[in-house]
């Protein structure tokens, strides 16, 4: 059994981890408000934007365009997007298992571009080539950010260096719901709609101007930039709900020990307080 020393010791460190959870899981929480706001303020372009491209690609048919057809490059451009900080429960290794766990690709087909040194560090381990990284732009989501980086995969993506581009986010959904997302962006796929929605489609009269290959020349490159910068926000907002959760989790957890090590303190003292009183009776009646 341990002493009444040692239970006090782990004691007075089990409250000191405490306070530190509390601290992080109150900042975790005012950082969660205000990225869940900017996402909830970004998310109404992004689906008018993938609703947009959609509708052009539905009344163009198969139309032969440079961001609509498959490449012959096996190389696949994977934008992860994890954080720079752990204590976040799963959120950064759910995110790393979509590319490890992947069924049909191989390591030496993918090209990482990390945003966040933790999915960087894993996947980098794991052997996977790292092309660029992207960390520092994950703490402060920009539109420009995301502008630089789409204009460099897409010339990539141009110049046959890569076939496919994919982006893997914690897709948002609630405070304590957030879901894994690996998302293809290029080539650009047609989204399969209901027979209600192609209906409505179909109805819909729709003038280019310019033609149709220049006004996907247009748009596809702000749909990328849209794409990636909403997962961005959305993803960070998911850090910092998971981190909030973990932290919860944890201040629980530790009010539990410091209940148990309270208890087991108490009937250590009771111990000691009875085996004093035992051996002072014992020793007065040897005097006696």
């Amino acid at each position: 059994m341990a002493s009444m020393r040692d239970i006090k010791r782990r004691k007075s460190s089990v409250q000191s981890t405490q306070q530190i959870t509390k601290a992080m899981k109150l900042v975790s929480t005012v950082k969660l408000q205000r990225a869940r706001a900017a996402a909830e303020r970004s998310k109404t372009y992004f689906e008018h934007m993938y609703k947009t491209v959609q509708s052009i690609l539905a009344k163009t048919g198969d139309m032969k365009h440079k961001y609509l057809q498959e490449s012959e490059n096996p190389k696949k451009a994977v934008i992860v997007i994890t954080s720079n900080r752990g204590l976040a429960g799963g959120y950064n290794s759910n995110i790393i298992k979509l590319i490890t766990r992947h069924e049909t690709w191989k390591k030496e087909e993918v090209l990482v571009y990390a945003i966040g040194s933790k999915g960087r560090d894993a996947l980098a381990r794991s052997g996977y080539e790292v092309k660029e990284d992207w960390s520092d732009i994950v703490e402060e989501p920009a539109y420009a950010d995301a502008m630089v980086l789409t204009e460099r995969l897409l010339k990539s993506f141009e110049d046959g260096e890569i076939g496919e581009i994919y982006l893997a986010y914690t897709a948002f959904k609630s405070t304590v719901t957030h879901v894994p997302t690996l998302l293809k962006l290029l080539p650009v796929a047609k989204a399969e709609s209901s027979e209600e929605e192609q209906e409505v489609t179909d109805n819909v009269l729709m003038n280019f101007e310019p033609e149709e290959e220049a006004a996907l020349d247009l748009l596809i490159p702000k749909y990328i930039t849209s794409l990636i910068y909403g997962g961005l926000v959305e993803a960070v907002a998911s850090e910092n709900g998971a981190r909030m959760q973990a932290m919860d989790n944890a201040t629980s957890n530790a009010e539990e020990m410091i209940s148990d090590l309270t208890l087991k303190y108490n009937r250590a003292r009771q111990s000691s307080i009875t085996q004093e009183l035992t051996e002072i009776i014992a020793g007065a009646e040897a005097i006696s």
